[in-house]
């Protein structure tokens, strides 16, 4: 196997300048990551010092050994930087040692820092709690290095030069990848064999932004209230049988596809399963040979080695383990590409050609000539063992067959050994093999022992209680044991070195086995998409530019919910009507309209079906949330410098693609000051032309948003009716409604009831809110700005409406010509009203 070594750096330390930034006193908000650490990548990162906030990343999966290279502009925050970061989940993460001083190593999250710590430094210390920050000498962060790098380890594909070509440019990424490669080497005792890696430049354009924040409070991947739970978008869609595909699919959702193509190319596949019973059996029957095997984790184990040799018969033995299944893997592509011939799909032709690769075939032959067909991989015990000790074919090395063959006569000898104390003691002894002791015990129930005299006779040590039997050893069954084990260790290391010269033939057509490797993920989180709009009767979104949905649900809170009592909604959005204004009393479900619409646009965005009885999506470049009211303590920020930090996020990153959800913002401060502030927050979002879903109490928004032109007005329905013991007088109906809410005679007053308040407090509070309310009736009816208002609002509706009709219309003539004479007839009568 050919090694690749790490070129002398030539780009002095010294030629990026060195900055030191202090952090602002008010943080971003903490996230879902900062309380868990379950990643698999080594990330590292570099900023350059420019205006732009250049940042390159290099994210290797030690599981998998992909390694994938990007570079953004990023703002203030960092937050695309850290939304990358999230999608490439980070064990350890890689800075310069320039970036921090070696006192900031030891403390903790949110403490205060010298100026020698950068603020990205301090943004990731803070996102990502728990998560090691280590230091690698400005030396190794050098771009000809890492393009070096890239050149000799990138795999020999299709996508090669692509590759190169678009990172040869990209002087961050690249010295990140040098830093990456040779921290590889000096720490984890790792290199990689000369085109072995899977090395993309991944484009961040591609993919709708979801800051960190949002996914956790929409419970994307995970449940904010038990992690385990599988109530999250993830676990809703979860099918998956390969660890392959589950990645895939976490991917995908916390980073939604925003190429039409490509999402259309998705849903036909769905669509072609659900519709095909047949086919969707098969591909079920055909994936099932792949279960929790991870061929991403294999090529990895097949591309690297160790820069130090260390031979051991534990490496040796999970070498042979891992030959083993990869044997099963390649033994079963076969199946799979029968199942996908004559698909209509077109992606399904290309995930066929991707998995009827020559070269596949040619790796095939090379295991199963090498590899006996009995044996199979086995989890643990002795069946486990014994596959692995017998797994290369006899005759390839006389060594081996002899080694084998003590290993079997030692073997013999212990069950001997328990046939003749079994005899001689009278008792129905057993041998049980302990991985963990890497040898056999003897094992007796404690039913046979209580009828032997309930005690073991002498000569037995070790003796330890399990449940329903006693487990104990011998000196004589050591020493077998012993025996026995070397002989074992002997035929694993001389296995792995026949599974070594095995794994360079392979390593030679690597690129066929990632290609694979792709389109089996692909193909496992399709499946499981069709399974779940399969089993939940979910229908095909479309794509236009208006954001239309009829009877959506929930798709999280119908599976917990009782059958029929889940409350489907409506939602109607487009550039006539694109910030909506959402009005409703507490419990009342704005918050739940809120998600499910973000829920099934992350849902139409990754290629599912949505349970609606009909969708149409607009193509997002961000979702951009603020949906909790909570402190920060560890920051020291109220639930108010909360609102402020997200919400400044949400202002710098909104564009006219994107779809904003803001729920009661401006709560946290007087009435008068959070009235003014969400005014101007919500000014400035209209200006800025995005989809904005705007939930809050504050019903004086209504009448200072009412000359824009494009606000639409929403309540979620409330019955009032005659308070009793049991019942305070509201029903909820959670169903969203035209228009600004009718007087509910303060609702809030009726809520505090219950809360056992005074009967005096509540009646003086009631006498306020009457006499604040007529004031600002008389105000609104004396407005000029009304009908102007809604003159404007009418005509941006007839463009909307138009441009639609051109660009999307399906009618016939005639109807379409009826159609725009009825919207003539209503543009007309709401001009004259107005005059």
């Amino acid at each position: 196997m050919s090694f690749v070594h790490r070129p002398p750096s030539t780009r002095p330390a010294s030629s990026r300048p060195a900055t030191a930034m202090s952090r602002p006193d008010t943080g971003r908000p903490q996230t879902a990551a900062s309380s868990r650490n379950d990643g698999r990548f080594i990330v590292a990162v570099l900023e350059g010092r420019g205006v732009g906030r250049e940042v390159g990343i290099a994210a290797f999966d030690k599981d998998t050994g992909r390694v994938a290279l990007l570079q953004l502009a990023d703002c203030p925050t960092y937050v695309k930087t850290l939304h990358q970061m999230h999608l490439h989940n980070p064990s350890m993460i890689l800075v310069p040692d320039t970036f921090l001083s070696i006192n900031d190593l030891s403390l903790p999250s949110g403490a205060n820092r010298s100026q020698t710590t950068s603020m990205l430094v301090q943004c990731m210390t803070d996102e990502f709690e728990g998560v090691p920050i280590e230091p690698v000498m400005r030396k190794y962060w050098n771009e000809n290095a890492g393009l070096e790098f890239v050149n000799q380890l990138t795999v020999d594909d299709d996508e090669r030069a692509a590759t190169l070509v678009a990172v040869s440019n990209k002087y961050y990424a690249l010295s990140a990848a040098s830093a990456l490669f040779k921290h590889s080497e000096l720490r984890l005792n790792t290199r990689f064999a000369a085109s072995s890696l899977l090395i993309r430049y991944l484009q961040v354009e591609g993919t709708m932004l979801v800051d960190s924040d949002s996914a956790r409070n929409l419970e994307l991947v995970g449940n904010m209230s038990a992690r385990k739970s599988a109530h999250s978008l993830f676990g809703l869609l979860n099918h998956t049988y390969t660890p392959m595909g589950a990645r895939l699919l976490r991917v995908n959702i916390l980073a939604p596809i925003t190429v039409k193509t490509a999402l259309e190319a998705r849903l036909d596949v769905v669509e072609e399963l659900i519709q095909s019973e047949d086919r969707f059996g098969e591909m079920k029957n055909a994936l099932k040979p792949f279960n929790k095997l991870d061929l991403d984790k294999l090529i990895s184990s097949l591309a690297s080695c160790e820069v130090r040799e260390i031979s051991s018969a534990k490496t040796a033995s999970a070498r042979v383990a891992q030959m083993l299944n990869l044997r099963n893997i390649v033994q079963s592509l076969p199946r799979l590409a029968k199942a996908l011939q004559g698909s209509r799909s077109q992606l399904l032709q290309i995930i066929l050609e991707m998995i009827s690769d020559d070269r596949l075939d040619k790796i095939a032959e090379l295991v199963g000539n090498s590899l006996n067909d009995e044996a199979v991989p086995a989890k643990g015990g002795l069946n486990g063992v014994n596959a692995r000790v017998y797994a290369v074919r006899a005759n390839f090395n006389r060594l081996l067959d002899v080694a084998r063959e003590t290993y079997k006569e030692n073997v013999g000898d212990i069950y001997a050994l328990r046939n003749r104390l079994s005899e001689e003691l009278d008792l129905p002894l057993t041998l049980v093999y302990r991985d963990a002791d890497a040898g056999f015990v003897f094992a007796l129930k404690k039913s046979d022992l209580e009828d032997a005299g309930g005690e073991l006779p002498r000569g037995f040590i070790d003796v330890t209680a399990q449940k329903g039997r006693m487990v104990f050893s011998s000196i004589e069954l050591k020493k077998r044991n012993a025996r026995m084990k070397d002989a074992l260790d002997e035929s694993l290391i001389l296995s792995n070195k026949i599974i070594a010269d095995l794994t360079d033939e392979i390593v030679v057509d690597i690129g066929a086995l990632y290609k694979a490797s792709e389109a089996v993920a692909l193909l496992d989180v399709l499946w499981s998409f069709a399974h779940a709009s399969i089993i939940r009767s979910y229908v095909r979104p479309e794509f236009t530019g208006t954001l239309a949905i009829k009877a959506g649900r929930h798709p999280v809170l119908e599976t917990i919910q009782a059958a029929g009592a889940m409350v489907p909604n409506d939602v109607y959005c487009c550039e006539a009507s694109s910030f909506q204004l959402i009005q409703g009393p507490n419990m009342s479900g704005k918050s739940t309209y809120l998600k499910q619409i973000a829920l099934l646009t992350v849902m139409a965005m990754c290629g599912c079906f949505v349970p609606a009885e009909y969708g149409s999506f607009r193509i997002h470049d961000a979702l951009l949330t603020r949906l909790s009211n909570d402190d920060d303590l560890e920051k020291n920020l109220s639930t108010f410098a909360n609102e402020m930090a997200s919400t400044a996020m949400i202002l710098g990153l909104a564009a006219a693609d994107s779809l904003v959800l803001i729920d009661e913002v401006g709560r946290g401060t007087s009435v008068r000051e959070g009235v003014a502030i969400s005014h101007a927050i919500a000014e400035e979002l209209i200006r800025l032309k995005s989809y904005v879903f705007f939930a809050t109490h504050f019903g004086e928004l209504a009448t200072t948003l009412s000359r824009q032109p494009s606000v639409i007005n929403l309540h979620l329905s409330v019955q009032k009716s005659r308070a009793t013991a049991s019942k305070f007088g509201l029903t909820f109906h959670y169903k969203i409604i035209d228009g600004a809410p009718d007087s509910l005679d303060h609702y809030g007053l009726d809520l505090a009831g219950l809360a056992d308040l005074p009967a005096p407090v509540i009646s003086e509070a009631r006498r306020v809110a009457e006499i604040l309310t007529d004031q600002e009736e008389r105000d609104q009816r004396q407005s000029r700005t009304s009908k102007l208002a809604i003159r404007r609002k009418a005509l941006l509706r007839l463009r909307t409406q138009l441009g639609q009709a051109l660009d999307h219309s399906t009618l016939p003539d005639e109807e379409l010509a009826a159609y725009l004479a009825r919207f003539q007839k209503d543009i007309m009568a709401v001009l004259q009203d107005t005059m």
